[in-house]
């Protein structure tokens, strides 16, 4: 290394030093690594970052413009690419030396990312608890965890919908956990449990002596400060604390309460919903501009009636969490049911429900009597009698035979479609059905009953 080069980087290692000796650092390392290469070129922005293989194509490097240079990472780690980005002040162009200082910075970058790596992951190891997986293998699911990573990279603000149940905030944890500000705060906000009148103390602080016998602190914003600060249920603020909301968000700045001058705050906002906030801005419900600011990073998590396909793996996965208690298992009636559900508290029903059976089941497997009334409502009477007569196989064949005769608006030709049986097999079932015991559709459940009147031609012959 020439001597220009090891002159021109001893003040970045003494700074990395400082920071690697500090027990808890304010900041990461990637961040100190950049602020001092900026400070000591006097460059207008150098980030240094990793780039998942599987959403962008690998860059060239180096590569160099008039006013700025990328530059080649080492990286353990095959998964990503490691990229040293610098711009210099337009019209100054890197010289010769400064070129050779970036090379020699760009080596270091590997062992900043890497020091960063193992100081990071040793105290996540301790942490007693921590975000969720996103379970569920359906393709709804799939997509929306390729959405949460992509979304993760940037820091832009994020607006999270869905109803409630669906695990907004674990999708903020998620992004949370997988962007450059995880060694950062997560703080959440329910933001219909603020006082009106205690909403600026709590969200932007109050200076000390501001009343008598009040002590200074800081607001949720400062708490969240080099971290996120997930803003929950955002559609219940009012015109006037939206207003509020809107004004800090543009100046990336708060002034706390009774305070004289406003105080930067390096945080990423993550909004959630459970309303859709156009329909809130049509409605004159929900300022047009916050909605804007919000917008435009849009992530909508699904409810759980839209992927009943992951249900038994949601379920499984909250049984195992009550393993070291009790190594329960459930009934294929059981979970037939759980299919059959509306759900319309969504993943928090079902977790709540698992629960529930985990301390009154009375065996070491769920059954269908075990589930409270309102999940055996509709599969009860689809099975129940069968059951409880003993029919036989054919008997319970042509029960379903004639439930799904209902269900295709009593229209042989599709109903013969869905079976994927002929229609002289169809033809017995429906028979024999009408020999022994025919159910009322007075007793069956909304969801078998005809979706449309039977027409000429379609009637049962």
């Amino acid at each position: 290394m020439s001597s220009v080069v090891d002159m021109g980087i001893q003040p970045l290692l003494a700074a990395l030093g400082e920071a690697l000796a500090r027990r808890t650092a304010e900041r990461d390392l990637p961040a100190v690594f950049e602020h001092e290469v900026r400070r000591l070129l006097s460059m207008r922005s150098v980030r240094l970052r990793e780039i998942p293989a599987r959403y962008q194509a690998r860059l060239v490097t180096p590569t160099r413009t008039a006013d700025s240079i990328v530059l080649g990472v080492p990286s353990a780690d095959p998964s990503v690419q490691a990229v040293l980005e610098a711009s210099f002040e337009p019209g100054r162009a890197p010289g010769d030396a400064e070129v050779e200082i970036l090379g020699a910075i760009a080596q270091l970058g590997g062992l900043v990312l890497e020091a960063n790596r193992a100081r990071t992951s040793a105290p996540a190891r301790n942490k007693p608890s921590g975000p969720g997986p996103l379970v569920g293998s359906s393709a709804v699911m799939q997509r929306l965890r390729a959405q949460v990573e992509r979304v993760a990279l940037t820091e832009f603000t994020v607006l999270i919908e869905g109803e409630s149940g669906t695990g907004k905030e674990l999708v903020a944890r998620q992004l949370h956990e997988l962007s450059r500000r995880r060694t950062g705060p997560f703080v959440a906000v329910n933001c219909a449990a603020l006082v009106e009148t205690l909403l600026e103390a709590e969200l932007f602080g109050i200076e000390d002596r501001t009343a008598t016998g009040v002590r200074g602190r800081r607001g949720k914003f400062e708490h969240a400060e080099g971290g996120t600060l997930f803003l929950d249920e955002v559609s219940d603020l009012s015109l006037v604390a939206q207003a509020k909301l809107l004004r800090v968000i543009q100046e990336v700045a708060v002034e706390r309460v009774g305070g004289s001058g406003t105080r930067r705050v390096n945080t990423r906002i993550v909004a959630a919903t459970n309303r859709p906030l156009g329909d809130m801005v049509t409605r004159g419900l929900f300022r047009a501009d916050l909605s804007y600011r919000l917008g435009g990073v849009e992530i909508r998590v699904p409810s759980l009636r839209s992927r009943r396909d992951d249900i038994p793996e949601l379920a499984a996965h909250f049984l195992a969490g009550h393993r070291s208690s009790r190594d329960l298992g459930l009934s294929d009636a059981a979970i037939d049911a759980l299919l059959l559900y509306g759900w319309p508290g969504n993943v928090r029903e079902l977790e709540r429900l698992i629960e529930r059976a985990v301390a009154l089941t009375e065996s070491d497997r769920i059954e269908l009597d075990d589930l409270p009334p309102p999940l055996r409502s509709d599969y009860g009477p689809v099975v129940g009698a069968s059951l409880a007569s003993g029919e036989s196989m054919r008997a319970w064949g042509s029960r379903y035979a004639r439930l799904v005769f209902e269900r295709c608006g009593r229209n042989k030709r599709r109903t013969c479609q869905v079976l994927d049986i002929s229609y002289h097999t169809l033809q017995a079932y429906l028979r024999h059905t009408r020999r022994a015991h025919r159910p009322s559709m007075a007793i069956l459940p909304a969801w078998v009953e005809s979706v449309s009147e039977p027409t000429d031609g379609q009637q049962e012959s």
